[in-house]
């Protein structure tokens, strides 16, 4: 089902380096029908609690992306073969108001939702994914995720009563009946903590959380299957938080932390969940300032592929009935 016009151009016969920096240099499209997954940048850092930058980010994901190429050479996916997709462009942030962005995220992911495209999104810091929730999961019932982190992301508050950091969206996700807490399963949170307050409210509300230290402990295998026995067959959102890796990996994010996994495992990872039920998914955090090399953001646009990858599968299936 492949329309020759709608794929990345091939590599042999345009070289690399030169095109349109849209993502891998999709057509770059604003009307969404017809589609079946769309690649949406939002440049935002304002939820950033420390070190900015990740407003870079989508841009220097675009740049990087024309090192992709069309097949997945672990699995033989050919998400480009099987679906539809174009780079739909970034959603028009304001900087400077946390609210306005928000609903304009919202209204641009609701209107990718309404069409009938699964969104791949660029961030951007995590702060992004509550909008994005809200635009695609609001008036459907409460959805799963499988969350790929260093952190939990499920603070209540920050600087004495700050809701909306990129340290708070999956609590004002859950408070919002947009996030089933016990269909959601996060991977690889470690480091240093402020208090206990984050790991009791995970607790309290049933979020299955895989700590860095049991994820060693259970190994890869036994971990994918705890993925999908958390979430199951229902409406699944993946987030991958780029410091979910170790830092050597991919130094160039906002809060990193040692003892991550390694880029590899996180392909295995992403490549198991292409049997569930998934309805969209962001890849959040890069930040180029701290990596201007652009090693971060190579590692980051290979796990939107696998990402895209796993989505095209899904979407394959919900196509087919």
């Amino acid at each position: 089902m492949s329309d020759t016009t709608q794929l990345p151009p091939d590599g042999l016969d345009m070289p690399r380096f030169s095109g349109i920096a849209t993502f891998m240099r999709l057509p770059h499209v604003s009307d969404f029908s017809g589609y079946d997954i769309g690649i949406i940048g939002i440049p935002w850092d304002a939820g950033v609690t420390n070190r900015p930058g990740t407003r870079h980010g989508p841009r220097q994901l675009r740049d990087m992306s024309s090192l992709i190429r069309r097949y997945n050479g672990a699995t033989w996916v050919a998400p480009f073969d099987d679906c539809r997709i174009a780079d739909f462009g970034d959603v028009k942030i304001n900087p400077v108001d946390m609210e306005v962005t928000m609903e304009r995220v919202r209204d641009f992911i609701s209107s990718v939702r309404k069409a009938g495209v699964m969104p791949m999104v660029a961030g951007g810091d995590h702060m992004i994914s509550l909008p994005v929730l809200r635009g695609l999961v609001s008036g459907r019932g409460p959805v799963g995720m499988v969350h790929f982190d260093a952190h939990m992301d499920v603070n209540d508050s920050y600087f004495g009563g700050s809701k909306f950091t990129h340290g708070t969206p999956f609590r004002r996700a859950i408070e919002e009946n947009l996030l089933d807490p016990e269909r959601v399963v996060q991977i690889g949170i470690r480091g240093s903590r402020y208090d206990r307050s984050d790991e009791e409210y995970a607790k309290e509300v049933g979020i299955r959380v895989i700590t860095i230290e049991e994820y060693y402990d259970l190994g890869i295998k036994q971990v994918i299957a705890e993925i999908h026995r958390v979430v199951g067959q229902g409406e699944t959102y993946v987030t991958f938080d780029i410091d979910a890796l170790d830092p050597s990996y991919a130094p160039g994010t906002g809060t990193p932390e040692i003892g991550g996994y390694t880029p590899f495992d996180a392909q295995v990872m992403i490549r198991s969940l292409g049997d569930l039920n998934l309805i969209g998914a962001d890849l959040v955090e890069v930040s180029p300032p701290f990596d201007q090399s652009g090693g971060t953001a190579i590692v980051g646009v290979n796990l939107m592929f696998e990402l895209i990858c796993v989505l095209s599968q899904a979407r394959c299936r919900q196509r087919n009935g």
